[in-house]
């Protein structure tokens, strides 16, 4: 029989949802054992599509916030608070080929590459310091594939973001010391934008609601 020892490290294995996860198997040892009681079948039954509806409704509240796709669902089922506000934002190519924008986050300006290939925006470990973020692990692992290989990362959400004339609240960010120092805006950002478009060497940042930046200090 397992130890009160083992069953609290397979509690804070499962995380916070760990009540949910340890339903879920109650329900299943339930309805095997009571597989020959026809009185409790249906309520089991049903009891544990709600159980498995809600597994679902974290995963995909998880997930929407790193794949722009399960996002439009999250945002339909009410799951995501997400909005991106502002003017329309004009960034020139730079030299090496790529977009950078300087955005601020927390009082803390960075300078980010805009990377449509990055399915989420990511930090650098002492970005998120510096900012103030703290990073948590997710109900699932989350491991991203980049140029170096699988690397691990840590979430946290951004109250918000600044960038010219458009404002992201609630932003989620990935965190890993193995970024770098380089910081990066990916499509969670831009896809919450009402469009975006690269013209003449220009990338076009369009979002849906204009309001003007509150400016601080000499310009």
């Amino acid at each position: 029989m397992a130890s009160s020892d083992e069953i609290s490290s397979l509690g804070a294995a499962m995380g916070p949802h760990a009540p949910l996860y340890l339903l879920l198997l109650i329900l299943v040892i339930a309805a095997l054992l009571a597989r020959r009681a026809t009185v409790f079948r249906s309520f089991l039954t049903i009891a544990t599509w709600g159980a498995l509806a809600a597994l679902l409704l974290v995963v995909t509240g998880q997930r929407a916030r790193f794949d722009p796709y399960l996002a439009r669902l999250a945002a339909m089922l009410k799951l995501d608070g997400q909005e991106v506000v502002g003017k329309e934002v004009r960034i020139r190519m730079s030299p090496d080929g790529h977009f950078w924008a300087r955005a601020r986050i927390g009082g803390v300006e960075r300078r980010m590459l805009i990377d449509s290939g990055a399915t989420v925006t990511a930090l650098s470990a002492d970005s998120a310091a510096e900012m103030g973020l703290r990073p948590n692990d997710a109900v699932f692992p989350v491991v991203l594939n980049t140029a170096n290989g699988q690397v691990a990362a840590q979430t946290a959400t951004v109250d918000e973001l600044r960038l010219g004339d458009i404002t992201a609240r609630d932003l989620t960010v990935v965190v890993s010391p193995a970024f770098g120092d380089t910081d990066v805006l990916g499509m969670n950002f831009l896809s919450r934008l009402k469009s975006w478009r690269v013209e003449d060497g220009t990338l076009i940042l369009v979002p849906h609601h204009p309001q003007a930046e509150t400016r601080q200090g000499p310009a």
